[in-house]
């Protein structure tokens, strides 16, 4: 099943009205990375004002000056996304993921379902076939109407002592319904994989899903400055044997997708859409299985500017500033190839998330083994930047 893109398949569903940066490798002399704006007359390489998407964030209004930049022409969108995947040909530019120095976090268990879910894998120990089980026991205990308890408040203490009482606290309860939020490190910087390439599952995993989220485009000042989307690749069994193993289950080689790009605010999108976005997945199997599902963030637990906060504050910065995964309320539970053996990935399974706004993140699912290693790290990029001419301002 090949992935191609398309900006029918790609953009959001009023094309590039909104203001949409990213980066594309870019051929010449010499080739490399560069921030970019898609406009309505093609894409443009913003590399002669901004060495990095990073910088370009970290100016006083991102808005402006991608407004304000006219940039190279280097090719037309349908040709960007065309040329984009596995397959890519290095002669003309292609599309990478919307990121380059940014620390790539993630809020976990910010979804009343989702936390629930958790809790069930950490029962289970990380079983797939005793999920069903204690499904029902936790269920029957906690119940499913979480998601109107306001972390940390009065009303959450007040469960939290209810559920140590009756032998169900669990500490996804404690990062969902407790003051702090579960705030983790996704990936390496550059680490991540954009639409059109393959992600990667640890080949020892043998219960895992996608985690369709909203991801946050923060500068080291913690301003908000636009959303993309993300596949916060998770494995159930790993993590569910202990949440030591987060580390495991979360970061492996193409385990992290970003993309296709972020749209930035401005007078037609803004934090509010954020808030009230949905976002839709879809996975399909080449063996003709079909899985659908969406997450609504009118349902987080946590308001995003809250989990923004809690990321950077006067106790950690980042001055390259970070991207940082919303969470999801998705948890597939329906079975894939018998009874009680839930939901878990094959290889070959194409997975596309997609939010109106935002447009829509392809991936193909292989092992993480197999997928293209990563190579180009931090050291890479100031190297290639130096050769380019591209720090001498």
């Amino acid at each position: 099943m090949s992935l191609l893109l398309t900006p029918e398949n790609t953009l959001p569903v009023d094309g590039v009205a909104g203001t949409l940066i990213g980066r594309a490798w870019v051929p010449g002399r010499i080739a490399g990375p560069s921030p970019i704006a898609l406009r309505s007359d093609g894409v443009f390489d913003l590399s002669d004002r901004f060495a990095t998407l990073s910088d370009l964030l970290e100016t006083e209004s991102p808005l402006a000056a991608v407004r304000q930049t006219p940039g190279t022409f280097i090719a037309s969108v349908e040709a960007l996304l065309a040329n984009t995947g596995p397959d890519a040909d290095p002669s003309k530019p292609s599309l990478l993921p919307p990121l380059d120095l940014q620390v790539i976090k993630a809020a976990g268990v910010t979804f009343a379902a989702s936390m629930i879910e958790r809790v069930i894998e950490e029962q289970a120990g990380g079983d797939a076939a005793k999920a069903e089980a204690v499904r029902a026991t936790v269920h029957s205990v906690i119940g499913d109407n979480l998601r109107t308890i306001v972390p940390g408040s009065e009303q959450a203490m007040r469960l939290k002592a209810l559920l140590i009482e009756q032998g169900m606290w669990s500490q996804y309860l404690e990062v969902g319904i407790g003051p702090d939020a579960e705030i983790f490190t996704k990936a390496p910087v550059l680490a991540a994989v954009g639409s059109g390439s393959r992600i990667g599952i640890h080949p020892i995993s043998q219960w895992n899903n996608p985690e369709p989220e909203v991801v946050l485009a923060v500068n080291s000042r913690g301003q908000i400055h636009g959303a993309s989307l993300g596949n916060d690749v998770n494995l159930r069994d790993i993590e569910g044997r202990s949440a030591l193993l987060l580390s495991k289950a979360k970061d492996n080689n193409a385990s992290c997708a970003i993309g296709p790009f972020i749209r930035l605010f401005d007078e037609h999108f803004s934090l509010d859409d954020v808030r009230s976005c949905v976002v839709d997945l879809k996975v399909q199997g080449e063996d003709g299985y079909r899985l659908q599902g969406s997450s609504s963030m009118s349902q987080i637990s946590r308001d995003p500017q809250d989990l923004a906060g809690q990321t950077l504050n006067a106790n950690h910065q980042y001055p390259d500033g970070f991207v940082l995964f919303l969470g999801t309320l998705f948890a597939p539970t329906e079975d894939r190839d018998h009874a009680g053996s839930g939901f878990t990935h094959k290889r070959g399974d194409v997975v596309s998330i997609s939010s109106p706004l935002l447009g829509s993140l392809h991936n193909q699912v292989t092992h993480s083994c197999d997928a293209a290693p990563w190579t180009f790290g931090v050291s890479a990029l100031l190297r290639n930047l130096a050769a380019r001419g591209l720090l001498e301002r």
